[in-house]
């Protein structure tokens, strides 16, 4: 059986300044755009990117305009995977998969047990089929992935 490589459908990079979140998405949209998403999952994955554009941006790099945030779109077979990297890593360590983020609690939220922040991630975990999140050095990528085939009908939201 012969496999095929991922396809690179795009890649790009972006200045760390805010609002740049909707250039990212608007670039990765037509990137996949004829690659078997539907409309809503199309609007899922551009939420995503967009929020971890904004995380990257803000939390990765922050807000320096002269750190660009890279953008990697690709296509490996029925997954879109959009790798969003920023500088905000730990510097010397290996690549290792980041911790999981403690799931947001609204009532602890709102009761102060729990910072108000946080949804982000979470947000976008529930937006895609699969996220990945690893750091290498100083470099800091999640990777979104949302299938076109079959198990592409989720009704999560």
């Amino acid at each position: 059986m012969t496999q095929v490589a991922p396809r690179q459908l795009d890649t790009f990079t972006l200045a760390s300044e805010p609002g740049n979140e909707r250039l990212a998405l608007a670039r990765v949209a037509e990137a996949v755009k004829h690659h078997g998403l539907d409309g809503r999952r199309l609007e899922r994955l551009k939420t995503a990117v967009a929020e971890a554009t904004m995380n990257a941006i803000e939390h990765g790099n922050g807000n320096r305009a002269e750190v660009p945030v890279e953008v990697e779109v690709t296509q490996d077979g029925d997954a879109i995977v959009v790798a969003i990297s920023d500088q905000g890593g730990q510097g010397d360590q290996a690549a290792v998969p980041a911790p999981s983020p403690e799931e947001p609690d609204l009532v602890r939220k709102l009761d102060g047990d729990q910072s108000p922040r946080g949804w982000g991630l979470f947000l976008i975990r529930n937006m895609v089929d699969a996220m990945e999140v690893t750091t290498n050095g100083q470099r800091h990528t999640i990777s979104l992935t949302m299938r076109t085939g079959g198990a592409a009908h989720d009704e999560r939201l």
